[in-house]
């Protein structure tokens, strides 16, 4: 409490000797040379952005006084302005009292402290974290500028709630959540430094690097964390209480995250599913893109990317097109009629499942004459392809397409649809039948006449 009323008493006189000498001549001219200071900086600053082509300058610099140039063409007009203002003092500290010249002191060190926090935390690529370090610095530079730290400091350290051996104040908790942000910016760093030399490692099967990629960030992070607590003075065992309850919301209401994340630690373990395999699982078909703690992401072919539970991979089916072999074998059915040569046929699918690019020529396709219909001869087609990835069904269509034209040029006829084809053929009845012997190079369709 005397901390608090040390700082209310430090802020009760200021306010209170501002609005005494607010009237006086020194305490005006000073906010006028403060404001005069502010619109020469900021015309300087327009004018040097103006007449010189920085783009042109800065084009060949590496990218550290690439960004380093582009931070202080940022805060171009906040420099101008110190550089005046220290000026300024430094000439009415010569010819005057040092008391007629502390309003613009100040302001002239809060310009220059924001400039030099601003150059070295915009150095920093995430924007969120930028702001909060940046901010925090200059308050904390701010409050020691004017005085204020040590008071502050002492009043947030004096109040305070007591939680078994536990005491946190506000300033604990600030301490805490910045050095844990601090810690864990690091850590996270770190874990993208070590996340692309494995990437990078060819000797690691993806699973594998995913995998200890996985627990070198769950390391790095638990050990921020232990190290943070312990460097605040907080003692890990009066978190005993806030651990039991941990363990018991597991127990409620956490089964599921907890399933999840074991689950994904499995798969990562035992390969059954890595980046990059071809998977069904479901009714969803697609390519494993990111496996997380929680679930594994599939890219279909539409463009939607499907986030599965971990858990899911355990408890279903799951077909991996990709497990062991890229190799994938599809097949095709189509049939003929019984006044159709079936060797024809086969030599004809054979042919044309070879032309398709996609189909591999060895293993070699194959056609099998399958079972005598009661109205036709069915066939399948087998073929294999090494892709899947970049889809099955288009393949299949392509080979149907190319199927199509082969049995028509070879004389294989396909079987006429029964309802549609009668109806076709009454809608065209009266029309004259084309000679036989007209040959315009157009492919005969494989329908039978």
């Amino acid at each position: 409490m005397d901390n608090v009323q040390q700082i209310s008493g430090t802020v009760t006189n200021v306010l209170h000797t501002l609005g005494q000498e607010f009237t006086s001549a020194r305490l005006l001219l000073q906010f006028g040379l403060i404001i005069a200071s502010g619109v020469l900086g900021t015309a300087a600053a327009v004018l040097v952005r103006r007449r010189v082509d920085w783009p042109a300058l800065t084009a060949r610099l590496p990218g550290f006084l690439h960004k380093f140039v582009e931070l202080v063409l940022a805060n171009l007009a906040t420099l101008f302005f110190a550089l005046i203002v220290d000026v300024i003092r430094a000439v009415m500290l010569a010819i005057t009292w040092p008391s007629a010249s502390y309003l613009v002191g100040v302001a002239g060190k809060l310009a220059t402290a924001w400039v030099v926090i601003a150059l070295v935390t915009g150095l920093i690529r995430n924007q969120f974290v930028y702001r909060l370090v940046a901010v925090s610095a200059w308050l904390i530079a701010a409050l020691s500028i004017l005085d204020l730290l040590d008071p502050v400091v002492d009043a947030l350290g004096s109040v305070g709630v007591v939680f078994g051996t536990l005491r946190v104040t506000p300033l604990l908790i600030i301490k805490t959540t910045v050095l844990l942000m601090f810690t864990l910016w690091v850590t996270n760093a770190i874990g993208d430094f070590i996340d692309r030399r494995l990437k990078a490692t060819t000797d690691l099967t993806p699973s594998i690097q995913v995998l200890m990629s996985k627990v070198v960030r769950l390391l790095l992070v638990g050990f921020a964390i232990v190290a943070v607590l312990s460097t605040v003075g907080i003692d890990l065992s009066a978190l005993a209480f806030f651990t039991g309850a941990v363990g018991v919301g597991v127990g409620l209401g956490l089964q599921k995250i907890v399933s999840n994340l074991v689950s994904g630690i499995i798969l990562l373990a035992d390969k059954s599913i890595k980046p990059g395999d071809v998977i069904s699982v479901g009714e969803h078909f697609g390519r494993v893109g990111n496996m997380g703690a929680r679930y594994t992401s599939v890219d279909t072919r539409d463009g939607r990317e499907y986030l599965i539970p971990n858990e899911d991979f355990i408890t279903q089916r799951v077909a991996n097109w990709t497990y062991s072999s890229d190799l994938v074998r599809l097949f095709v059915k189509f049939n003929t009629t019984y006044d159709s040569d079936p060797h024809k046929a086969i030599a004809a699918a054979v042919e044309t499942a070879v032309s398709i690019d996609r189909v591999l020529k060895k293993p070699a396709p194959q056609c099998l004459l399958s079972a005598f219909g009661s109205s036709s001869i069915e066939y399948e087609l087998w073929f294999w392809i090494k892709d899947p990835a970049a889809g099955v069904a288009n393949v299949k269509s392509d080979v149907l397409l190319a199927l199509w034209d082969s049995l028509s040029h070879a004389g294989v006829n396909i079987p006429k649809p029964g309802p549609a084809r009668v109806i076709y053929e009454l809608a065209h009845e009266d029309e004259p039948d084309a000679p036989k012997d007209q040959d315009d190079g157009s492919p005969r369709s494989p329908f039978p006449r």
